[in-house]
């Protein structure tokens, strides 16, 4: 069998170092991607390919080619890219590469080229892209052919043999617009350009790298630039491949007549302090890079300076220049970045009334009293970055940085921050990341003043005692937040509260145990959440009911997750939820220990269904029985009565809800009930209607009469306030075993519970009913302390008002 791999199937093969004569028998002909590269073909015919007329690339890279014969590639109408690498082309046909029509890419590299003139491709009108690039090729003279390689947007003689650019080598160029081209040139051996080699040439990019062997060629040479107007000039050296290492001053003075928007100058060893002239010539372009360069300090500046994008990569700064650069009057854009010595940040800039952005990242700057004493009159500053440098204390002074937009200082050990408000000048900040900052965020008054934030990213720091609280008060625009690896154990109720616009959260690696479904409620614009390495064992109903709907991405990936039948609502929703859940490959069980390590959507949820329904029907039964028993035995009394609300039932609807709640109590209890109950609640706003024995029952009619009649079949409600008085009263007693039945029968009356703090608790666990009932069901608590008031009306009044009808 031949070694075949299906990359993608029927699509994309890769058969490499077969020794072969042509396509492999198993390559069906809807392949669109062919590797063949290693093998050992040696020759192409005509209609070589035609097994697989798809092909929109074919990879031929040291197949021992040394001739390509006429009409080879004739079927591949579709072929965009061309691979011929490292081939040893003896002949070409003139007709070689007929048919392809599409070809965008044709790469040449290591062919044994030695000149244009025979190279058969003044047809292919769609080439993009022609890399030559180690060949030995001798003369940069482009054939008149390529005048009609009007799409060619990239073309490189990367190390060939040129030495000489002579006047007309380029003439095809100057033939329809060429501004998006790009002309590689590096790793020759040019002596000289004729002046005149590039007048009135239109250029993209030319790129000039390691290509002159002495700093005399290398000037000449640029003279010889002269009337060019490119995009983007690349000068200098290759770090591993260096002729020239010490700048000479005076060296580029040669490009004073090329009109350019970019020049980068790359790898040049030595400065030191041969730098007087390095702007002369260069002073009106609107962009310069400086990579890689022993620069320790700049030259003069031109009074007339129209340089407004500024870049020094990898120099060697020890302070940053800030009043030399203060006299780029236009500079916009200013990066100083990857100094590895750059250390001090004492100097200001001053009066620069365009600068908009200035990075310096990536470097080793200490300092202090940041920022605006550094930036003096530069009002239009939006971009500040110092991330990824050594030790920063923010004094909160921004003041003459009201307009600032970005900040960035992630991984830079910061002072201030956390303690006090040292944001609360940038009132129009939206973006700001202080992730693995050392931050510790103690005052919930942190991010004052960040009114129109939008994204606040602060990873790897900390809060006070692992706890998030109303941290994000003010932050009501904010539409990403990451406070992942927080070390957080605990979010308070209101922390997400004015987070209405928030739409991403990252909360991942800490070690919170539970999802609180009333902490994420207001979060309703989230669209993506990111709950991952956690300590988190289940999503419970309740939880999974509040994420909101147009929640698109959920990640709950590496929590220790219960994977019992008691979770059989989880474990079912994971396996409706795969489109919106991420790396589901990471979400497995923890528990039990015989499930330890499989994954949550292989868990077999029909291992529940049998053994659950079993329980559910014998529980059911025994329960049934018991309480049939009991009923019959012990209440017979209570039952006659449960007939009673029955034949009551079909006659509720036609009474309507005259009253909110009807209020079983103890007649030793009604001055608690009159005081803290029925004022509060009938007097309040809204008001509420309850239905009172001693009040509202109808004289002449038997109690029971009333309790049922007027007390149940009336009231949406029914409030059960519990004491020990209440426990011994067996006409409470009575009443709650009818609110319970009556319950069951109508299903729509709610029994609340009201457990004074007073109550008999050995009392309590007699009354086997009672006591089951409130294990069983939420219950309020009457405790006589101001904040346990507060939250025992707010959750009387939340129940009541459920359902109820507003009269206008």
């Amino acid at each position: 069998d031949l070694p075949l791999l299906q990359v993608i199937p029927n699509t994309t093969f890769r058969c490499t170092g077969l020794n072969i004569s042509g396509v492999p028998a198993g390559v069906p002909n809807t392949t669109q991607n062919l590797d063949l590269s290693f093998s050992n073909l040696k020759l192409l015919r005509s209609n070589y390919f035609s097994s697989v007329p798809e092909l929109q690339l074919l990879d031929l890279s040291r197949c021992h080619l040394h001739k390509i014969e006429d009409n080879s590639f004739k079927e591949l109408h579709r072929l965009s890219t061309l691979i011929l690498t490292a081939n040893s082309l003896q002949y070409l046909g003139t007709a070689a590469f007929y048919g392809l029509i599409s070809l965008k890419k044709l790469v040449l590299v290591e062919t044994n080229i030695t000149s244009l003139t025979d190279l058969p491709i003044g047809h292919l009108h769609t080439l993009q892209e022609l890399n030559l690039g180690h060949n030995n090729i001798a003369s940069v003279k482009l054939p008149k052919y390529f005048s009609n390689l009007t799409s060619l947007r990239h073309l490189s003689f990367f190390s060939n043999k040129i030495t000489y650019i002579s006047k007309g080598d380029f003439d095809a160029l100057r033939e329809g617009n060429r501004l998006n081209l790009t002309l590689v040139l590096s790793l020759n051996y040019i002596k000289s350009v004729e002046l005149g080699s590039f007048a009135r040439i239109h250029l993209g990019e030319l790129v000039l790298r390691s290509t002159f062997e002495n700093f005399s060629m290398m000037h000449t040479s640029l003279q010889g630039l002269t009337g060019l107007q490119v995009n983007r000039l690349i000068v200098g050296e290759f770090r591993n491949k260096e002729r020239l290492t010490d700048f000479q001053s005076g060296l580029l003075s040669g490009l004073c007549q090329v009109q350019m928007q970019e020049f980068v100058l790359i790898c040049f060893r030595e400065f030191k302090n041969k730098t007087d002239t390095l702007f002369n010539c260069i002073d009106n372009v609107s962009t310069i890079r400086l990579v890689n360069l022993k620069l320790q300090d700049i030259s003069e500046v031109p009074v007339s300076s129209q340089v407004k994008e500024l870049e020094f990569k990898k120099c060697h700064f020890q302070e940053v220049p800030a009043m030399k650069l203060s006299t780029f009057k236009e500079l916009r854009v200013l990066r100083i970045t990857k100094n590895r010595y750059l250390k001090s940040f004492e100097q200001k800039f001053d009066n620069l009334t365009n600068l908009e952005v200035v990075d310096l990242s990536e470097n080793i700057l200490t300092f202090s009293g940041c920022c605006s004493c550094l930036f003096q009159n530069c009002p239009n500053l939006k971009h500040l970055n110092l991330s990824f440098n050594s030790d920063i204390r923010l004094t909160g002074e921004f003041t003459n940085m009201k307009n600032l937009l970005y900040l960035d200082l992630q991984h830079t050990k910061l002072f201030g921050p956390g303690s006090y408000p040292v944001f609360l000048s940038l009132q129009k900040l939206i973006y700001l990341d202080i992730s693995h900052t050392n931050t510790h965020v103690k005052s919930q008054c942190t991010f004052c003043g960040l009114n129109s934030l939008q994204v606040l990213k602060m990873a790897g720091n900390s809060f006070e005692n692992n706890r998030l609280a109303n941290n994000f008060k003010n932050l009501s625009h904010l539409h990403t937040l990451d406070i992942s690896s927080c070390k957080l154990v605990q979010v308070d109720q209101s922390t997400f509260d004015a987070l209405s616009e928030l739409k991403e959260l990252n909360i991942s690696n800490n070690k919170l145990l539970t999802f609180d479904p009333g902490v994420y409620q207001p979060l309703q614009a989230l669209r993506a959440l990111d709950f991952s390495n956690n300590q988190l064992t289940v999503l419970l109903d309740s939880a999974l009911e509040i994420l909101p709907d147009n929640l698109a991405l959920l990640d709950i990936s590496q929590n220790l997750f219960d994977c019992t039948c008691v979770n059989l609502n989880f474990l079912k929703w994971i396996k409706e939820k795969q489109e919106l859940l991420q790396n589901k490959e990471l979400m497995i069980c923890h528990m039990p220990q015989d499930m330890k390590n499989m994954s949550l959507s292989s868990f077999d949820l029909s291992s529940c269904h049998l053994s659950v329904s079993k329980i559910v029907f014998l529980v059911i039964m025994v329960l049934s029985a018991v309480v049939f028993i009991f009923l019959i035995y012990k209440y017979y009394f209570q039952l006659y009565y449960v007939l009673v609300l029955l034949s009551g039932c079909k006659h509720s609807a036609e009474r309507g809800d005259t009253y909110d709640a009807f209020v079983i109590h103890s007649s030793k209890d009604q001055e608690w009930v009159i005081k803290e109950l029925v004022e509060p609640l009938e007097g309040g706003t809204p008001p509420f209607q309850l239905c009172l024995y001693y009040r509202d029952f109808l004289p002449g009619v038997p109690i029971v009469t009333n309790i049922i009649e007027e007390g149940f079949l009336s009231s949406r409600n029914v409030i059960a306030v519990i004491s020990t008085d209440f426990l011994e009263s067996k006409w409470c007693s009575f009443e709650f075993d009818i609110a319970q039945s009556w319950q069951l029968v109508e299903g729509k009356v709610g029994i609340i519970m009201i457990v004074l703090e007073e109550v008999n608790k050995a009392l309590l666990r007699q009354r086997l009913g009672l006591s089951q009932y409130l294990r069983r069901n939420t219950y309020l608590e009457w405790k006589n302390k101001e904040i346990s008031k507060h939250i025992f009306w707010r959750q009387l009044t939340s129940v009541l008002l459920k359902g109820k009808q507003w009269n206008n």
